[in-house]
C-alpha cells in the first residue's frame, strides 16, 4: 500500500517527505495507521551523526500512536481497529533480561539502529525502490507502518492519541529515570539537567516521588517557566549562574541527593558537573545521548572513590514496556502526571523540518505531528 513518509537521506540533510510503498505485516507484525508521532531529538541524531553509521535511506519517528490496520500471522495480542502505542524498545518477554524485569534491554533491541525488522528484511521502501530503514523498527514518520508485535502497547480507545503518543519514549524515560533508576525518596533533593521533552517528564517524575526541592537547570527560559509549573521547585540558567555553586548553596553545602542529565547531546564534562553537584553517596543518572565517539567522562576518581558517589546509565528509564507504560497511563488518568501540557506545538506532516527547527530554537517542550486523518 501507499504513505507518506518522511525521509531520511544520509546526514546533514533534512527530512523529505514524499510517498513510499508499504508492505503487508509478515509473521509476528502489525499494520498500523499512525495518528500522531512525536518529535523527539533522538531522531535528530540521525541528521547529525551522533548515532555513527546508519541505513540510509532512514524513515524516523519512534513515539507514536494509531489504530491497528492489520496483523500478520500469529499475532495474539492486538487485531485490527484496536489503539495502540508504540513503543521503541520491542519486548519479547522471553529472553533472559525480559524474564529479570529489564525489558527495556531486550535482546530483540540489540539492532534497532540497523534498518531492517527483526528477520533482517525491509517493509517499507522509498519511491525510487530502495529498501528504507525503519528507525527503532517503526518509524512513526509514515502514516502507515509495519511493527514487531513486541513493539505494541495497547491503550484504551477514549485517549487521545494525539496526545498519548509521547507516553511511548519521553515519558517513560524521563518519568521513569526519576522513580526508577534515580529512585527519588521524599524529602530528597534532584537536579535535573536538560529540560526539553525527557527532562521534564524527569521533573515530573521527581515530584511525583516526593522529593522536596527539584532544580530545573536549563538556559532556555520559557523551559524553566514550565518546569515550574510542572514540578520544580528551583530554576537555574546556567548562563547567569554556576548550577553547582547554586545546587549546593540550595543544599546548605551538601549537595543534591540526585541529578539526572537530560540533555539532548551529552558531553564528558556534563556528566562531570553532574556529579560535582551531588553529595556523598550520591547518584548521577545519564539518560541524554552521547556522540558514539566520546569515550571519557570528565570525573576525579579520587572524588568517586572517596566520596562513594554513582554514576549510572538508563535506558527507557528503567521502564519495562508491558507493566510500566500502562501504568504511566493510569498516573495520567489520575492526574498527577502531565501529558497534554507538555505539548508545546503540533505540527503536519510536511511541517516536519519546521518542527526539528523549533526544537533547537528552545520554541517546544515537544513538537507532535498529527497526520491530517486525526486532526479534529
Amino acid at each position: 500500500m501507499k504513505s507518506r513518509a518522511a525521509v531520511l537521506y544520509g546526514p546533514g540533510e533534512e527530512f523529505k517527505v514524499e510517498e513510499i510503498e508499504v508492505d503487508d505485516p509478515k509473521t509476528g507484525e502489525v499494520l498500523v495507521h499512525i495518528a500522531a508521532s512525536g518529535l523527539c531529538h533522538s531522531d535528530y541524531h540521525m541528521v547529525t551523526g551522533e548515532f555513527g553509521p546508519l541505513h540510509f535511506p532512514m524513515i524516523g519517528g519512534h513515539e507514536g500512536a494509531g489504530v491497528v490496520e492489520k496483523v500478520g500471522e500469529g499475532v495474539t495480542r492486538v487485531k485490527e481497529g484496536d489503539h495502540v502505542m508504540l513503543t521503541f524498545i520491542p519486548a519479547c518477554g522471553k529472553c533472559r533480561f525480559c524474564s529479570m524485569g529489564s525489558s527495556q534491554l531486550c535482546d530483540r533491541g540489540a539492532n534497532i539502529l540497523a534498518g531492517p525488522q527483526l528477520d533482517g528484511t525491509f517493509r517499507l521502501h522509498t519511491e525510487g525502490g530502495d529498501d528504507a530503514g525503519q528507525f527503532c523498527l517503526i518509524s512513526t514518520f509514515s502514516e502507515y507502518t509495519v511493527v514487531p508485535e513486541d513493539s505494541i502497547v495497547p491503550i484504551e480507545d477514549d485517549l487521545d492519541m494525539t496526545k498519548v503518543c509521547i507516553a511511548g519514549c519521553c515519558v517513560p524515560t524521563g518519568f521513569g529515570s526519576a522513580v526508577n533508576k534515580a529512585d527519588v525518596q521524599p524529602g530528597e533533593t534532584v537536579a535535573v539537567f536538560g529540560i526539553g521533552g525527557i527532562g521534564i517528564n524527569a521533573i515530573q517524575g521527581a515530584a511525583v516521588g516526593g522529593a522536596a526541592k527539584v532544580i530545573a537547570v536549563d538556559p532556555v527560559d520559557f523551559k524553566l517557566e514550565m518546569a515550574e509549573e510542572l514540578g520544580a521547585t528551583h530554576t537555574v540558567n546556567p548562563n547567569s549562574e554556576d548550577p553547582v555553586e547554586k545546587i549546593v548553596e540550595l543544599t546548605n553545602g551538601v549537595g543534591a541527593d540526585k541529578a539526572i542529565v537530560t540533555i539532548d547531546n551529552v558531553l564528558p564534562e556534563h556528566i562531570g558537573t553532574a556529579h560535582r553537584a551531588i553529595r556523598k553517596g550520591g547518584r548521577a543518572v545519564i539518560v541524554g545521548i552521547a556522540n558514539a565517539q566520546h569515550q571519557t567522562i570528565e570525573v576525579s576518581p579520587f572524588e568517586l572513590v572517596l566520596f562513594a558517589k554513582e554514576i549510572v546509565g538508563t535506558l527507557y528509564g528503567d521502564s519495562t514496556v508491558h507493566a510500566d507504560l500502562p501504568r504511566y497511563l493510569e498516573t495520567y488518568r489520575s492526574g498527577k502526571l502531565k501529558i497534554d501540557e507538555l505539548i508545546t506545538n503540533t505540527y503536519t506532516l510536511d511541517e516536519i523540518n519546521q518542527g526539528y527547527k523549533d526544537m533547537l530554537d528552545g520554541k517546544n517542550l515537544r513538537g507532535v505531528i498529527v497526520y491530517d486523518w486525526a486532526r479534529q
